[in-house]
């Protein structure tokens, strides 16, 4: 998938999210026109916004920004997350919305511009994870990878060169990504092996590196769960198996 192809999927799904909750209503034609009028200043531009949970609180998607909640005017938002309060606690509402977006965007995503490590039986869950060859934690991460194959985890790679595309990292995971045997190459990589030079026309490192900034990755590894939850760092293999609600002991 080109970066052009990721990058219209990446906004398509941001323009066309579920709203979350039972209050997000879409404002009428008139109310979207006066908040585009009061916040297109400066070169921000409004995408999309609904009224959130919270009474007469907008929430508002500006375009290649931040999600932020306005005032139906326009004269007035903030930058942050809104939060629930109930008998259970507090619940990440805009959080929840990025989940959401989160797997619809992945879901585009075809297999074959992913390395993929697959378990031998069924797959029970995945992960995806943007990865960095010269990573420290990559790297033990990917010692990781055949106890989750062997709890039926399948871990589903995207490229996340942190120094860039141009990097010698950024041109080994090109090199992974255009190899014979990927999986192969890429574990060569992660242990400190030295494997052939490859580049091949159409990869996906570039469009994945700009995917993960989009998504609001800052550093690897960056794990995203099926359901959309995004762990920032290292988990081992215990953890994310207990985080995918996985019996590692019983297997069901």
């Amino acid at each position: 998938m080109t970066y052009r192809t990721l990058k219209l999927a990446l906004m398509a799904t941001l323009m066309t999210a579920a709203p979350l909750g039972l209050a997000a209503e879409p404002l009428d034609k008139a109310e979207l026109d006066t908040l585009r009028t009061a916040l297109n200043v400066g070169g921000v531009e409004v995408i999309s916004a609904q009224m959130s949970e919270m009474p007469g609180v907008v929430e508002v998607q500006l375009k290649e920004g931040p999600l932020v909640y306005s005032t139906l005017k326009g004269d007035f938002f903030i930058v942050g997350d809104l939060y629930s309060v109930g008998p259970a606690g507090y619940v990440n509402l805009a959080e929840q919305r990025r989940d959401q977006e989160r797997v619809e965007i992945l879901a585009k995503i075809d297999r074959d511009d992913m390395i993929i490590f697959s378990p031998e039986g069924e797959t029970r869950a995945y992960i995806y994870a943007f990865t960095d060859v010269s990573c420290y934690y990559c790297q033990k991460l990917h010692l990781e990878v055949p106890e989750l194959n062997k709890n039926g985890i399948e871990v589903r790679y995207l490229a996340y060169p942190r120094a860039g595309v141009d990097s010698v990292p950024g041109k080994q995971l090109v090199s992974a990504w255009c190899a014979d045997n990927p999986e192969d190459t890429l574990t060569k990589l992660k242990s400190k092996q030295s494997v052939p030079e490859r580049v091949c026309e159409d990869n996906p490192v570039a469009a994945q590196y700009q995917l993960g900034q989009e998504m609001g990755v800052n550093g690897t590894p960056a794990i995203i769960t099926e359901t959309g939850q995004l762990i920032p760092g290292y988990k081992p293999a215990a953890d994310l198996i207990a985080i995918l609600g996985l019996n590692p002991e019983s297997r069901q």
